[in-house]
């Protein structure tokens, strides 16, 4: 699950906010299409949560810059208010 949430965040609280990846691919304006471990996945911003970040065992890769910017400009696009 990539985490999404700010690393400022992160360090002064005891969950973070994650995105779960998934192999099941979905035409989503939500889902954010990557490569990860060799395989094709998506990150299911519709479906954010906050977890306890002792639940975060190991760190099993990092997404890169234009993958992070996408999920970002993603999720502010869901919460905007207009």
């Amino acid at each position: 699950m990539p985490v999404v949430s700010p690393d400022e965040m992160n360090q002064f609280l005891q969950t973070v906010i994650v995105a779960p990846m998934t192999t099941v691919l979905r035409s989503y304006p939500t889902r954010i299409h990557i490569r990860f471990q060799s395989r094709s996945r998506e990150v299911a911003l519709d479906q954010v949560r906050a977890v306890d970040r002792q639940r975060l065992v190991r760190r099993l890769g990092k997404v890169n810059g234009t993958v992070a910017r996408q999920c970002s400009d993603t999720l502010v696009e869901m919460f905007r208010r207009e």
